[in-house]
């Protein structure tokens, strides 16, 4: 399937930021596993700062945790994959959910405001409005 005609100037500005989030979500799922051991130590330093008594998890709710974890975060990479893909492809939905996404992406301070800055700008560009029309 094509899409309607040369891509524009500013279709980079949505395409270039769904990327890098897509890198830096699949490395975060990637090391997921990971992390289980690391909880129960954040949970201690955490005590250990504040002065309160220490809570560790049992092995079964970090175990539980991070399962969800990794299916949320497998769902949101599987969704910024599907979601460059309908820009390139000139899709409607895919300029819908990039808005979505970049103002969401505001909201993580520092780079998520610039990548969602710049997905903002391509998404409002005119020419891009033109090649996501289908």
């Amino acid at each position: 399937m094509t899409a309607p005609g040369p891509r524009p100037q500013r279709l980079p500005f949505i395409t270039v930021p769904l990327l890098i989030q897509l890198v830096l979500n699949g490395l975060s799922l990637l090391l997921l596993p990971f992390a289980g051991g690391f909880v129960n130590t954040l949970l201690d330093d955490y005590a250990r700062q504040t002065g309160t008594p220490a809570t560790t998890l049992p092995p079964e709710a970090v175990t539980s945790v991070l399962w969800v974890a990794f299916a949320l975060t497998a769902a949101f990479v599987l969704l910024l994959y599907f979601t460059r893909r309908a820009v390139l492809e000139g899709r409607s939905w895919g300029r819908i959910v990039s808005i979505v996404l970049g103002v969401l992406s505001l909201l993580s301070f520092p780079l998520g405001t610039v990548l969602g800055i710049f997905m903002l700008i391509g998404a409002f560009d005119r020419d891009v409005q033109r090649y996501t029309s289908r």
